[in-house]
């Protein structure tokens, strides 16, 4: 049934997929031996090779689209002794790409998407007792083949799995809830259970006090069925996880998992509703990797991504275009994050010579069902998109292959949505309406000021828009605020990101190569985008800010009426004539240092949705503006640049800025209490580096190169600025500030008990800086 003809209320739990307690799922990060070009280094995963080698625009195969980064072939070679299991599987959460696995010589296995996972049964090749070696070739040498960074390797994490012929199948535990409301909800548990031996065999499950025994033919999977009733439930929102763990044993042997309960509807007359409760949409398109670590997709990093786009106000990240980590997924459920969970760029016409239109045909229902089985059970996912701007859109047989896609995802899932991103490059749109009837919810890509006329055509339509401009934030918040079919705005993007070089630039005439990231040759100057609401370093950029005001309370934070932030555009001319591009908005920072332009006009811009703003400037007050709708919540001051202290107040409340001087010395801070790390040679310490005047002010122009250095119990991961054309490997100890800022990363190693390091950063005419974390 179509969303676009009833109202669904859709209800569903969070499962985890653990394996019986006799089996076993282990780590298998660590001691890897990694072979290139014919050099071979030990390694722990997650690993990114393109990271470490840098961007370089004159060999980079991937192109501009991949940042300019190598690609190629690589190899990783694993010792392990032979487990006392009848049954032992490798899981792997991400290869990119095409990735072939061999146990001692021989081929186990094989998967060519790297967005997805996928598992090898290993045990025919194993030896009986002694030492086995498995290999896994990845080929990530046709290039291009993604239009961002991919990153090339294993760079998510990699499971040894052992099991006993019966157990719980893959992914094998799905909760639904039929009936939710704040009194009672219907759980219903789906148990499949897998014989993968060459007999019959009986499965004896208990849940809850009751019992099932089911009988398996040889080879068969079958599923048991548990359904109870939770009292006064504590629901899943954006303000409360309500993740609850609860455990069933096969054959006597304990499996645990955890569910969170929660409804979501979705109606053109009502909008969206989470638990009940109407919701805006305040979304961000978000690629995979994680700035300055590539593709390493650390659990620590993933959190973090999650919480800098929870704390800069959305309460929505699309995974534009590919299946999330797994990490990624239980962050948003952790941290109340809603999430599209996306399978696909594109489809059967290529966007790149060597793209999924090359794996379509032969790849589609194993990854959509990769996708599915494994994500389902995640609260935070409220819908499934199953591709974006494909090429094909005016042939007529791309609604045959929405419709086999989305059958692909029902086939697993049927409580959610189905959505996909529709664009149009020209005049034509309306003839992409019978693609959108395939739909549950049509996502708009830069097209949403169509909303009206489609309304009046198709008055039950859901539509979202799936990307939109960064600097059209207040147009998107005005539409999705005063038309209830239109659930809400996702951004081009919340998060700055390696490849697509050059998006979101701005550049001064004359000084770099002009125009758009796509233009002929691409823009060799540039290796990342700078599009997004906050940098690689997590410096929230003023728009940011402003966006967060408009959007006020998106479901899941404070109401913020009293919140109050100011930034000064830089004076064209400044530092040259300053051009624009699609995805760019003006630069615009926070400092009052503008050394050169004393007694020349500049703007200064306070957003807030107090009625009434002051300005100071050196303690005398320059101005007063009125706030409202029609200044879309801004107040913009044009004044004679002085230095000195420019202070803004409304509602009680005051932002300062002050001239800096010149650099004085270097500051480190640590964005986490380090007193929860972890010395397990998987967790990371993010620390902020910034260049400081005698005062203690930021010097917002500042570029100081730097060494930094980790002795004790961590080592440097990467460390580098928010600067898009430092061509400087970010996994490098040196690096150079921009606008006086960079981040350093640091990974633990294993202690068993609690650990100490510290870093040292030096650079030329400052003094030395030095953070110590202690046990």
């Amino acid at each position: 049934m179509k969303l676009k003809h009833i109202l669904i209320t859709i209800t569903l739990l969070m499962a985890g997929n653990s394996l019986p307690a006799q089996s076993q799922k282990q780590l298998f990060d660590d001691g890897w031996t990694f072979t290139r070009n014919g050099k071979s280094t030990l390694v722990n995963l997650p690993h990114d090779w393109d990271i470490y080698e840098g961007p370089n625009p004159k060999t980079g195969a991937t192109g501009t689209g991949g940042g300019w980064f190598q690609g190629g072939k690589g190899e990783y070679r694993k010792t392990f002794a032979t487990p006392k299991s009848e049954l032992v599987k490798i899981h792997f959460e991400g290869v990119y790409q095409k990735a072939e696995v061999f146990v001692n010589g021989k081929k186990a296995g094989q998967h060519a998407y790297g967005y997805t996972p996928f598992t090898v049964d290993v045990t025919p090749f194993l030896v009986k007792k002694g030492k086995n070696e498995l290999l896994v070739k990845v080929n990530n040498s046709e290039q291009p083949n993604c239009r961002w960074y991919s990153g090339s390797g294993i760079y998510r994490h990699v499971w040894l799995q052992t099991m006993p012929k019966v157990h719980v199948a893959e992914n094998g535990i799905y909760v639904t809830t039929p009936k939710v409301s704040p009194q009672e909800a219907t759980v219903r548990v789906e148990v499949t259970v897998q014989n993968e031996s060459d007999k019959p065999q009986q499965a004896h499950i208990e849940y809850q006090k009751e019992q099932q025994t089911i009988d398996l033919k040889a080879g068969e999977s079958r599923q048991a069925v548990f359904t109870f009733t939770v009292q006064n439930p504590k629901l899943w929102s954006l303000r409360d996880s309500g993740i609850t763990r609860s455990y069933l044993t096969v054959n006597g042997v304990k499996s645990s998992f955890e569910y969170g309960i929660r409804s979501i509807s979705f109606d053109a007359e009502k909008g969206f509703l989470l638990n009940g409760e109407a919701m805006k949409i305040n979304g961000a398109c978000m690629h995979h990797d994680n700035g300055i670590l590539g593709a390493m997709a650390f659990d620590a990093a993933e959190e973090r991504k999650v919480q800098l786009m929870k704390d800069a106000g959305f309460n929505l990240i699309r995974t534009s275009h590919n299946p999330p980590s797994e990490a990624f997924l239980r962050a948003c459920d952790q941290l109340g994050m809603l999430v599209i969970d996306e399978s696909f760029d594109g489809w059967r016409q290529s966007k790149t010579p060597h793209d999924y239109s090359t794996l379509i045909d032969s790849c589609y229902e194993e990854d959509i069902r990769a996708m599915v089985m494994r994500d389902r059970n995640h609260p935070c996912v409220i819908a499934w998109s199953i591709g974006n701007e494909v090429m094909e859109r005016k042939d007529i047989r791309v609604i045959t292959t929405a419709r086999q896609l989305k059958q692909a995802i029902m086939k697993y899932d049927t409580t959610r949505p189905v959505t996909e991103a529709l664009c149009s490059w020209d005049h034509d749109w309306e003839i992409y309406d019978p693609h959108a009837e395939v739909l549950d919810i049509v996502g708009y890509n830069y097209m949403i000021f169509k909303h009206k006329s489609d309304h009046q055509r198709d008055p039950k339509r859901i539509m979202w828009q799936t990307e939109s401009y960064p600097r059209d934030a207040f147009r998107n918040w005005a539409v999705v605020n005063d038309y209830p079919y239109i659930i809400g705005d996702i951004v081009w993007t919340g998060l700055d990101y390696l490849g697509e070089s050059g998006i979101g630039k701005y550049y001064y005439e004359g000084q770099e190569k002009p125009g758009e990231s796509y233009v002929s040759g691409g823009q060799p100057e540039w290796h990342g985008a700078y599009c997004g609401d906050v940098d690689v370093t997590g410096w929230r950029k003023p728009i940011s800010h402003y966006r967060e005001i408009l959007w006020a309370n998106p479901g899941h934070r404070r109401i913020i009426p009293d919140s109050l932030y100011m930034a000064v555009r830089e004076p064209d001319g400044y530092k040259g004539t300053i051009k624009e591009t699609s995805w760019s908005v003006w630069p615009t920072w926070e400092s009052w240092t503008w050394p050169g332009w004393e007694g020349k006009d500049i703007q200064v811009e306070v957003y807030t949705r107090q009625p009434e703003v002051k300005l100071f400037l050196n303690d005398r007050l320059v101005g007063t503006k009125t706030v409202d709708r029609s200044t879309e919540f801004k107040a913009v001051f044009t004044i004679p640049y002085s230095p000195g202290k420019l202070r803004a107040e409304a509602g009680g409340k005051s932002v300062r800025l002050a001239t800096a001087g010149v650099p004085h010395h270097l500051s480190i801070t640590s964005e986490e209490n380090l007193h929860f790390l972890q010395y397990d040679g998987q967790d990371l310490a993010f620390f902020i580096l910034e260049v400081r005047d005698a005062n203690g002010n930021i010097v917002p122009d500042a570029e100081v190169p730097c060494e930094v250095n980790v002795k004790g119990d961590a080592q440097l991961l990467a460390a580098a600025s928010a600067n898009m054309k430092d061509p400087e490997p970010t996994t490098s100890p040196k690096f150079t500030t921009w606008k006086g800022r960079a981040l350093i990363v640091a990974r633990t190693l294993k202690k068993s008990s609690k650990g100490s390091f510290s870093l040292k950063v030096t650079s030329s005419g400052l003094p030395r800086c030095i953070y110590n974390v202690k046990k």
